[in-house]
């Protein structure tokens, strides 16, 4: 049935379904998971704590904003890592063979770049519930990839709302 499951996947509690549904599915079927988080300069994680200190616009301050810009990012990836390697150990620890991925750029042309380089059979993947205006101006990543992906989508409904998720710590 499935071989190889990529299952894309973020720190939030449609990110914490997505990846129990998946180790569901693979541990039903013996298929082999890659977890793939994917982060961008435009996340709102990096942006919303990446405020530019406006007190000089010309002296140590902009170094700083620099600094405290490369500092954020730095946070941002091992945040993202931290928590593959936490899921992918629970993968593991069910018996299933897993692996990660955390990749930089834009989350829907990436995921089905992976899903074809790796041969997947299935994505698996989180759904806001956006529609209308919402979807149209926020863009939506599963729709995207329902329509690009080289094999099977499996989309798991999340909240219906306009702002992110918050997030959640998985144990």
């Amino acid at each position: 049935m499935f071989n190889k499951i990529l299952v894309a996947v973020n720190n939030t509690e449609v990110g914490k379904q997505v990846f129990e549904k998946a180790v569901s599915l693979a541990v039903a079927t013996n298929a082999e998971l890659l977890l793939l988080h994917v982060i961008s300069p435009f996340d709102d994680d990096y942006l919303g704590a990446s405020a530019l200190d406006t007190q000089n616009a010309y002296g140590t301050t902009q170094v700083h904003s620099v600094e405290h810009y490369m500092g954020q990012w730095n946070n941002l990836k091992q945040e993202g890592i931290d928590f593959l390697t936490l899921l992918t150990n629970q993968a593991i620890a069910k018996g299933v063979t897993a692996d990660f991925t955390q990749e930089l750029g834009e989350p829907s042309r990436l995921i089905c770049e992976i899903a074809r380089s790796w041969n997947a059979d299935l994505i698996i993947l989180g759904r806001r519930g956006l529609h209308g205006l919402s979807e149209f101006l926020l863009g939506s990543v599963s729709n995207y990839v329902l329509h690009h992906a080289p094999c099977s989508v499996l989309t798991v409904q999340g909240i219906s709302t306009t702002t992110p998720d918050t997030p959640v710590t998985l144990r």
